[in-house]
């Protein structure tokens, strides 16, 4: 999702603030808001009910999937990923949880992510017999690289999203490029966006790596590929996600499970009602969605989202809280 992966620098080296709790609340705390809409969301709401029904002193830090958990793992910061997608990056989030380095709260989103390579409808439509990733690679001719006349292009996203490695892995697994293929660095979340909603108004091919729940794929109707073999766990965790493997073979993706990240000093120190919290707010896709397609009609942040999100589901989120920091919350708003 944007496993958000340009920040990825800032993520990795400058995580400020202390992870020191008090007994009230949680003291300082860090929080990654990573790069892309749902998470940028879900980061904004647990900061806010942190702050206004916890008194924590919240800094927001950019984040990436890859270099935020591994930095999470290996340096205790930042104190909380409030969207980490752990089957991009399953080796890494194991070896937290073993050794004890970060902690697992709730599910993010209740229904999880479907990751995979996408294509338009129209095109879909158009082209039946194309319903697989091998299909799609027979065809390089409906999927043009803008720079390369005769080639055609899969879009991935930026650097430091689990997807980019998945997807670079996945290229070489089913040779894309013998089968006149060339990967697109789209270089941002922004720019992948932008790749999808340019040939949706030229109605021109797009092959590329995406993600549900998105409001972008609310406003823009693509289809998944399936991958022509089925999920291989073993491979994935091997190949798929370690941009170093040298020798990947085709699996599906598997339906991406999203957990709250907590780093394990913050969590020994945090209040009981702070990591209760952690432990259970957890979201509906469809709150998700509309909540993100109205950000991006009205070009909004996540912060301007999280507080339509606290006005408007205040059933939901209350059950979340203790009644003391949902009355602070809700005077808040």
């Amino acid at each position: 999702m944007k496993l958000k992966f340009p920040g990825a620098l800032v993520a990795v080296g400058v995580f400020c603030g202390s992870s020191q709790a008090n007994a009230a609340g949680c003291g300082g705390v860090t929080i990654a808001s990573m790069n892309w809409q749902s998470a940028e969301l879900e980061s904004a709401v647990d900061k806010v009910i942190l702050q206004e029904g916890y008194d924590c002193q919240v800094n927001m830090v950019i984040g990436d999937t890859v270099p935020t958990i591994t930095s999470m793992v290996d340096k205790g910061k930042p104190d909380i990923v409030s969207e980490g997608a752990i089957a991009l990056l399953p080796v890494i989030v194991q070896r937290g949880l073993d050794e004890k380095k970060i902690v697992k709260g709730a599910k993010t989103i209740q229904e999880g992510a479907v990751y995979g390579w996408y294509i338009p409808k129209y095109v879909a439509d158009a082209h039946p017999e194309i319903k697989t990733i091998p299909d799609a690679l027979k065809h390089p001719e409906l999927f043009p690289d803008p720079e390369n006349p005769g080639k055609g292009a899969i879009y991935n996203g930026p650097q430091g999203w689990g997807m980019t490695v998945n997807t670079a892995q996945l290229f070489k697994a089913y040779n894309a490029a013998s089968d006149g293929f060339r990967v697109v660095d789209t270089g941002s979340a922004a720019g992948l966006d932008g790749s999808i909603a340019k040939a949706y108004e030229r109605k021109q091919g797009w092959l590329g790596v995406y993600w549900s729940p998105t409001s972008l794929l609310g406003k823009y109707k693509m289809v998944r590929l399936e991958a022509g073999v089925p999920v291989d766990e073993a491979e994935w965790k091997r190949c798929t996600t370690v941009a170093s493997c040298p020798d990947p073979k085709p699996t599906a993706w598997p339906v991406g499970q999203l957990y709250t990240l907590v780093a394990k000093p913050f969590a020994d120190h945090a209040s009981p009602d702070v990591m209760k919290y952690l432990d259970t707010r957890t979201f509906k896709t469809a709150d998700l969605q509309a909540i993100m397609v109205w950000m991006t009609d009205n070009q909004a942040t996540g912060e301007d989202g999280a507080k339509r999100f606290l006005k408007e589901k205040q059933d939901v989120w209350t059950k979340w809280v203790t009644p003391a920091a949902a009355e602070k919350i809700k005077a808040s708003l």
